[in-house]
């Protein structure tokens, strides 16, 4: 199993376009054997400690292999609307793991 938590920053004043993306992208995680596990949009009062800028989302998804999650960055139906994920997110911290 392969573990992939993103802090997801968005390009100010393109929720829409980010919200589109995600309405194709996530419904493919599960046809490459992944699950989204987690998303959520951390709000500043819930923050105890926070040392960096703070994401507009979270998410924890996991895929069977790193095979699965490569073929879902291959998704040719995902691909059509990557210009939707470039006009909305400005970065991305991805950290991969495993189950210890």
């Amino acid at each position: 199993m392969l573990y992939i938590t993103q802090l997801v920053y968005l390009i100010e004043g393109q929720e829409k376009a980010f919200d589109q993306f995600e309405a194709i992208a996530i419904p493919a995680i599960a046809r490459y054997n992944g699950k989204l596990l987690l998303r959520v949009r951390p709000r500043k009062e819930d923050l105890i400690e926070l040392n960096m800028d703070a994401p507009y989302e979270i998410h924890l998804v996991v895929f069977d292999s790193e095979r699965d999650f490569k073929a879902f960055g291959q998704d040719e139906e995902r691909k059509k609307f990557l210009h939707l994920k470039e006009e909305s997110i400005r970065s991305v911290l991805m950290i991969q793991g495993h189950k210890m």
